[in-house]
């Protein structure tokens, strides 16, 4: 049986990274986070403007609020020429664009799971909100303390 590694010696492995082109939709906030790959191109789409801007040698902004079609999606994946996407969890169909399109693209989609939320009250509406807010900081006589 023929082979064409030696006996006892591994193949050798490239060290050299995949550069690759990434559409970062997941806020301006986290951003900041993949100066640590700066050896790939970024495509970073935010409603508001990255500040302070990211000291990345290929990065583009692109400042805009959805919802994006399907249809939009797809053009600016293949005009951007992404293959890959980074996208943050949002759990509602006004962002399903871009997986719809990566989807068909066969693009690769990594998703950012959301933060819990810290476990303080909450209130249903206004009214409760503003009987709350009464409550905790009325005199001590009218709270009934």
């Amino acid at each position: 049986m023929s082979s064409s590694r030696s006996a006892g010696k591994r193949p050798s492995i490239s060290r050299k990274r995949r550069t690759r082109r990434v559409f970062l939709a997941i806020g301006r906030q986290e951003a900041f986070h993949f100066k640590k790959a700066p050896q790939h191109s970024y495509v970073i789409r935010s409603v508001d403007p990255i500040t302070p801007p990211l000291d990345l040698p290929d990065a583009t902004a692109i400042l805009a609020s959805g919802p994006f079609a399907e249809r939009d999606e797809m053009e600016l994946l293949e005009r951007n020429r992404i293959d890959a996407i980074i996208a943050k969890n949002s759990g509602g169909a006004a962002t399903f664009g871009k997986i719809a399109a990566a989807r068909k693209l066969g693009i690769e989609v990594v998703m950012v799971e959301r933060r819990k939320p810290a476990d303080v009250p909450s209130v249903g509406d206004c009214s409760e909100a503003l009987e709350r807010i009464r409550q905790r900081f009325a005199p001590v006589k009218d709270r009934g303390v």
